[in-house]
């Protein structure tokens, strides 16, 4: 017996003194970090005389490092947090630059105000992220610790779509196009396609989804806060900004808004729901201080399109809840269509884009009148190119005369970025486009039938809610050469695959009745109950 307790006390202190071992291995790997990082901090602030922010920007790459290296999907967070806090074109504001504009996370190395002397850098910290998440699940699937590859539903169409963008660039190209706006053209377009192929691989649980939505959630609510705090500290008025926050600001509330309309439709039970409700007044004067018109249109249509995509059942329960709410938004319209005072702002932005004559338009006159003069020239170059398009790099025709706005890009990307892909690719290209973006609405709708979960559900509808918004707003506004855009609709429509594959395993497979689980048996003695 005192044998056996011996050799089981030496076998528990050897265990303790393993675990002890490890630790101390550990902590010696952190404090050697956290000294190489201290160092390399202070080589930094000397070499740039005292540059304090290039000196946190290089703490803050590590630690984007070793994050994405130790999972990729927390690595994966931090990537799509980023994308929806910074800013990368803002208009200008009042009360000067947003910390989330001086970040420049956007802008190329060479062109960062916290990496000076570097002019070799022609990537953006976003795309060196997207490389280190692609590179750390590249490791992890080869070393096996992450085994399950996911296929994404049409990737043929996506692997055209990205033949014809590099078809068209070099068309472009060979005609004596600009190569740096070529890639300035596509780049967003292409982060859309690499997403779209990579989020499958990342985000592979319902968790993960809900913290993907999570971070939507808070980033959003930050950038509604900016607008809101403007608006507020401007005494509830404009003053002379035309908006207050980033133009696709709004677009991103309204599939907020959506997706809490999914929520309360089918009664998920999340946190998100109640944290959404509770932050509608944040978000409903942060959309409303955005002023897009464009927003405006593309929330109907998509709310239209979630519509749809219901079925009958759901259809009338939402019409149910709903009906108060659109018999107010009636007669608010109906009153105020003609009036002008500051209750009557939102509709008068609404009615504004209606309006040809200066009197209906108000001070949105001379941008409507802009975009009818672009359209008229993307459509004369669309029929002096009608098949595959003048290629990227290439100016589009000015038959009509168009004033300077001061934008670099102007003469090459017009704010119809759905005709602009015409211009660019021709009806070759904007039928591959349209064919990807049509079979992922259509994929959409399919997945929100087959799903029975209340929350996948919501978010598969809100995604398929979501392309349409987003095509919407492309239609009156610069969006599809945005990157947060981009990244965006990529990273949602990605989903889908995950959300197919998890609605299928929790599906109860078929009893020796031939049913499924939650489907009735309707046998003659109960078919009648």
């Amino acid at each position: 017996m005192f044998a056996w307790y011996k050799g089981a006390v030496l076998r528990l202190s050897g265990f303790y003194s393993s675990i002890s071992d490890v630790f101390d291995a550990n902590l010696t790997i952190g404090y050697s970090i956290a000294l190489a990082v201290s160092l390399a901090v202070a080589l930094i602030v000397v070499w740039t005389n005292g540059n304090v922010e290039a000196a946190m920007a290089f703490v803050v790459a590590v630690a984007v490092v070793f994050t994405t290296f130790y999972k990729v999907e927390w690595g994966f967070y931090m990537f799509f947090a980023m994308v929806m806090l910074f800013d990368q074109f803002l208009n200008p504001m009042p009360f000067g630059i947003p910390f989330t504009e001086k970040v420049a996370y956007f802008d190329n190395l060479n062109m960062n105000p916290f990496i000076p002397s570097f002019s070799a850098g022609v990537m953006n910290p976003l795309e060196i992220q997207m490389a280190l998440i692609l590179l750390a699940w590249f490791i992890s699937v080869s070393s096996r610790t992450r085994r399950q590859v996911q296929g994404a539903p049409y990737w043929g169409f996506a692997i055209l779509l990205f033949l014809e963008l590099m078809a068209s660039e070099l068309y472009g190209l060979h005609g004596g196009g600009d190569f740096l706006v070529s890639l300035w053209e596509i780049r967003a377009l292409m982060y859309f396609l690499l997403l779209y192929f990579l989020v499958p691989q990342v985000i592979q649980t319902k968790e993960q989804i809900s913290v993907i939505l999570w971070i939507f959630i808070a980033m959003i609510t930050v950038k509604a806060l900016q607008g809101d705090i403007r608006f507020i500290r401007l005494g509830f008025k404009f003053d002379d900004y035309t908006v207050l926050t980033n133009h696709e600001d709004p677009m991103f509330m309204a599939d907020l808004f959506i997706l809490l309309i999914g929520y309360s439709l089918f009664d998920a039970k999340t946190g998100q729901r109640r944290v959404i409700f509770w932050l509608l007044p944040v978000l409903l004067m942060g959309f409303y201080s955005g002023q897009r018109r464009a927003c405006y249109a593309g929330f109907f249509i998509a709310l239209g399109t979630f519509i749809v995509m219901l079925n009958r059942v759901e259809r009338k329960k939402f019409f149910r809840a709903a009906l108060p709410i659109f018999l107010f938004l009636g007669a608010y319209t109906a009153i105020f269509w003609n009036y002008n005072g500051r209750i009557s702002e939102p509709i008068q932005l609404v009615k504004s884009g209606f309006s040809k004559d200066a009197s209906g338009a108000g001070e949105r006159f001379d941008s409507n009148l802009y975009r009818e003069f672009e359209r008229y020239d993307l459509a004369v170059t669309v029929r002096n190119h009608p098949v595959i398009g003048t290629g990227f790099g290439q100016k589009y025709m000015r038959p009509a005369f168009l004033v300077n706005l001061g934008i670099s890009l102007q003469d090459w990307i017009p704010h119809d970025q759905i005709f602009w892909l015409m211009v660019n690719m021709g009806a070759v290209g904007f039928f591959i486009f349209f064919l990807f973006i049509n079979a992922l609405m259509f994929e959409s709708g399919k997945v929100a039938g087959l799903v029975r979960d209340p929350f996948l559900k919501a978010v598969t509808l809100m995604i398929g809610a979501m392309i349409v918004n987003q095509m919407v707003v492309s239609y009156f506004d610069m969006q599809l050469t945005w990157y947060r855009d981009m990244v965006f609709m990529g990273t949602f429509s990605a989903l889908l695959p995950t959300i197919t594959r998890l609605s299928k395993e929790t599906s109860a497979p078929s009893d020796s009745t031939g049913l499924h689980a939650g489907q009735p048996n309707l046998t003659p003695e109960t078919a009648n109950v």
